[in-house]
């Protein structure tokens, strides 16, 4: 009987037993969001009113942040519980999705692919406290300083809730750019040559993708973009580390055949 090499993934099992584990897993996601919910909705005006103190601070004298539909008061906290409970349980969700899929690594996989998951889950966290405690405050306190003469500047809590939550999301996902540069060229999709060359490209692309998920001013397009290319340099840099020997050239020959026109 030949012996199993230590760096060999688990035996395989039936697509039933792999249904019902990803089922069960799926359904611990699921109670570990609705458990956080419950954790969290008791105190949902307080945790509103921290989501929005970056805009409060900056309203002038004498107005305040109003709710425009009679259902608002009570929907707007309800809603940031709801998306505070999910962004609370990244780590858990994480940690069954790598629970499930682990068995089918290899030694070697896995010691790549847990040092990206624990990457994805604090840069994610990383992009929404920079968009928390850097880009809002710059931001709210330009919008609220351009309005004109003798118009009172009240936001509506539930519009400025999309808007945070929007933002909050384009920044976590941006500052998975590093994570998802490794993946490329570790899978031999593209090289760090490949990516150096066109960094010219990539530099003007993230402004056109920061002007697209973030409100339409100048600073927190910016603030977007800057970041994105800054993580996209330590992607490339950290990608030459898992780079595989002889990928360059097997990139480059596959991109040369794609721009190539079709044969007779």
């Amino acid at each position: 009987m030949a012996k199993q090499s230590p760096d060999a993934p688990a035996p395989e099992q039936p697509l039933i037993e792999h249904l019902l584990e990803l089922r069960s897993r799926l359904l611990k996601c699921v109670l570990a969001v609705i458990l956080l919910f419950c954790c969290i909705y008791p105190f949902a005006n307080e945790v509103y009113l921290i989501v929005a103190e970056p805009l409060r601070v900056h309203l002038p004298t004498g107005t305040t942040m109003i709710a425009t539909e009679v259902t608002s008061p009570f929907f707007t906290p309800l809603k940031l519980s709801m998306v505070m409970a999910a962004f609370l349980a990244v780590p858990y969700m994480l940690f069954q999705i790598w629970s499930f899929i682990a068995p089918g690594l290899y030694q070697h996989e896995k010691r790549l692919a847990l040092p990206l998951f624990a990457s994805s889950v604090i840069l994610f966290y990383l992009g929404v406290v920079f968009a928390y405690f850097v880009v809002f405050p710059l931001v709210f306190s330009f919008f609220t300083s351009v309005g004109p003469e003798g118009i009172a500047v009240m936001p509506d809590i539930n519009s400025y809730l999309n808007i945070v939550l929007k933002m909050f999301f384009a920044f976590g996902i941006t500052f998975e750019i590093p994570v998802a540069t490794i993946l490329l060229i570790k899978s031999g999709v593209t090289s760090v040559a490949s990516l150096t060359a066109k960094r010219p490209y990539i530099f003007v692309g993230c402004f056109v993708v920061g002007m697209l998920l973030t409100p339409p001013d100048i600073i927190s397009q910016t603030l977007l973009a800057i970041p994105m290319w800054l993580l996209f340099e330590a992607g490339v840099f950290f990608g030459r580390l898992v780079e595989k020997p002889g990928a360059p050239e097997a990139a480059e020959e596959a991109e040369s055949h794609q721009d190539s026109p079709p044969g007779p």
